[in-house]
């Protein structure tokens, strides 16, 4: 049924596409291009439970903010785990989105990725916290589908494309043909945890104890998956866990090599056990095509290499993987009607308005 206050209010609003990460949030303003790219963490005053920052400026206070602040992360493992927080994140994003427009709400036309692997549950959550963050209209895309038509795979032919989708909470693997995941794997091992198995290495191996910034960027910093040309160095610098002093300590990318290797072998495993299930005509067009890698564990060095030696095909890395998913999501904002097949269906969902 039409409804002419939504279509009034759909005359201020940008059409925006969001990649609700569990370590970053972008959003994608159709006909401008992306206009947010900030953390998933939100600042709160535990007094009066109002939202103290978003985005870059909360994950700044991680680990420095009094006992009155508290930096949260509302997502984890790529679904939501705080569903108020996140509402109000979202919110703040489409808010920002249209600060120009002061004069009215915004209620925009929204497409959000999400991981294949979630439950309905989960589902619903992210839609309801769009909704009730200001969206008029919420549509569900699964992360990998969105992360192909951003790195320009033909997603809507009948040939197979496959992509390799690393965030921050989740690795996504699909085979793609024909608008929809033939195949496909979704774990929970992804750059988090990547970020986790440095700190236990640094606790375990030198009894320092590291923060989960320090982590982040040892790992953006030295971090690979094949031997390098030139091993580098890098310090960790933490609390002595024996003498609860300061304490900076030299590491080989070799080191960091070697703690990571369990989450890379699990991500490895998981291609490969997407590739095990598909159909053989489609492995065809895989040799043929190659894997795309997106998201950020795809500029993790040697990767590309790695996944190449296991799995026999082309492995290459999509331009700009950070942003393929909200760049997909943009695409189908501005091709709504042709590309409406790669959306979510919710099972017994109201109809939207």
């Amino acid at each position: 049924m039409f409804n002419p206050i939504s279509a009034f209010m759909g005359l201020f609003s940008h059409d925006i596409g969001i990649d609700l990460g569990t370590a970053n949030t972008l959003v994608m303003v159709k006909g401008k291009g992306i206009v947010i790219n900030e953390p998933s963490v939100v600042a709160i005053d535990q007094l009066t439970k109002d939202i103290y920052a978003v985005g870059l400026e909360a994950k700044r206070m991680v680990g420095r903010t009094p006992s009155s602040i508290v930096a949260v992360r509302p997502l984890k493992d790529g679904v939501i785990s705080d569903f108020d927080t996140t509402e109000k994140m979202l919110r703040s994003f489409i808010q920002k989105v249209h600060q120009q427009n002061s004069f009215t709400m915004p209620r925009p036309r929204v497409v959000v990725g999400i991981p294949s692997g979630v439950t309905e549950v989960e589902r619903r959550a992210v839609r309801d916290a769009s909704i009730s963050a200001g969206a008029r209209e919420a549509y569900l895309i699964e992360e990998p589908m969105a992360a192909a038509i951003g790195a320009g795979l033909p997603v809507m032919e009948p040939s197979g494309s496959m992509v390799v989708d690393i965030g921050g909470g989740t690795t996504e693997v699909a085979v793609i043909c024909l608008g929809g995941i033939v195949a496909g794997r979704s774990i929970r091992v992804a750059g988090d945890e990547i970020d986790q198995e440095i700190i236990q290495y640094a606790r375990q191996k030198y009894n320092l104890s590291i923060g989960e910034r320090m982590a982040e960027e040892i790992k953006f910093t030295a971090g690979s998956c094949w031997p390098l040309e030139e091993e580098i160095t890098v310090q960790f610098k933490g609390r002595d866990l024996i003498t609860g002093l300061p304490k900076s300590i030299q590491v080989s990318s070799a080191e960091i090599r070697e703690a990571i290797s369990n989450s890379v072998s699990t991500i490895v495993e998981a291609v490969k056990d997407a590739i095990e299930i598909t159909p053989p005509e489609l492995v065809a067009d895989l040799m043929e095509h190659g894997i795309a890698l997106v998201g950020g564990g795809a500029l993790l060095r040697g990767l590309d290499r790695r996944l190449s030696q296991e799995t026999k095909f082309r492995v290459w890395v999509a331009d700009d993987p950070l942003s393929c998913v909200v760049r997909g999501t943009g695409t189908v904002l501005e091709d709504l009607d042709r590309l409406r097949r790669v959306l979510v269906r919710l099972q017994y969902a109201k109809p939207l308005k």
